[in-house]
């Protein structure tokens, strides 16, 4: 396998056969879901946890109707394709990562699993060449918008929200899908991977120069990695993450500005003045990232600071070691 390239089968390249045994699979997946929801909430949310049996059930219904279609035209045997296989498919958190973070934040997820379903069906559709096929899939996204509008209704049960509130949500979500989530892993890859080398060269040649320009060959080369890697691995077509140009632009840039920033002070002629400022930049931009990983990816603030600062301190500390070995 070529690395940078996924081995995962692009949604326009799954014949029809597919993508009926795709959507049955995604239906059983998502009514375990709802079923361990509906768990979680029976002690202390009973009202909210009958809803999510009710959709659970409702997605067996939507199940058996799919083997149904599929036994009609295509026999018994459904292959067995999950959404892990399909690159860009929308995927879901396990249940682990959801739980304690309590009422509100699974009702978003499961108002999010509804409008990805939707969206599946209603690309599904547009492919399907049988008519009673089509029809059904369309009926399903219909019952996916429904879904939606539960799952809806049960994060502003307790809230006062209105309809310029739920534009504004939805489109803080897409926001962070299109741009945070791809820039700042550009951010993170671009400021951690590129301390190694321009610190070990700093080290190495104590020349300014020498270090500047191995640090903007590194960081300009990551960010074209990146940025071509982000856009290539998911079309949005179905993960509702938006363009991959604008991913890959925002991945790219984000990477490049990352490794850049401790490069530039080596257009400083004085060596450990221009060290010092390299560092001072390099802490800046741990803490920011971890910032941004707490305000947008709703990471705990402290576990994030622990995992970028130290795993950028360790990076850094290889690469001084190695220039001065």
């Amino acid at each position: 396998m070529i690395p940078g390239i996924s081995h995962r089968k692009r949604f326009s390249d799954l014949s029809e056969q597919e993508v009926v045994a795709l959507a049955i699979s995604s239906e059983e997946d998502d009514a375990r879901i709802y079923r361990s929801y509906a768990e979680l909430l029976r002690s202390e949310f009973p009202a909210s946890a009958s809803v999510f049996e009710g959709m659970a059930a409702e997605e067996d219904g939507h199940r058996r109707a799919l083997v149904d279609v599929h036994t009609r035209r295509f026999g018994e045997t459904i292959p067995l394709i999950r959404r892990e296989h399909v690159a860009g498919f929308y995927a879901r958190r396990p249940v682990w990562l959801v739980e304690n973070l309590g009422l509100d934040r699974i009702r978003d997820e499961a108002r999010q699993m509804e409008s990805d379903a939707q969206r599946f069906y209603e690309t599904a559709a547009k492919t399907s060449t049988d008519a009673a096929t089509r029809v059904l899939l369309g009926d399903l996204a219909a019952a996916e918008a429904g879904h939606e509008k539960r799952a809806g209704d049960l994060v502003t049960e307790n809230v006062n929200t209105d309809v310029d509130a739920l534009e504004k949500d939805a489109a803080h979500r897409q926001f962070v899908l299109t741009w945070v989530q791809p820039g700042l892993a550009g951010l993170m890859d671009g400021s951690v991977s590129t301390l190694a080398p321009i610190f070990a060269t700093a080290f190495a040649t104590q020349d300014t120069w020498t270090t500047f320009l191995v640090g903007s060959a590194a960081s300009i080369g990551a960010g074209i990695s990146m940025g071509f890697t982000e856009a290539a691995s998911d079309d949005g077509q179905i993960s509702g993450r938006g363009s991959p140009i604008k991913r890959g632009i925002s991945s790219g840039v984000m990477t490049t500005l990352g490794g850049m920033g401790h490069a530039l002070p080596y257009l400083i002629t004085d060596f450990w003045t221009a060290t010092l400022i390299a560092f001072a930049v390099v802490f800046i931009e741990l803490w920011a990232i971890a910032w941004i990983q707490n305000r947008y990816m709703q990471t705990p603030f402290f576990r994030a600071a622990f995992q970028v600062v130290l795993g950028g301190a360790l990076v850094l500390a290889a690469g001084m070691i190695i220039g001065s070995g």
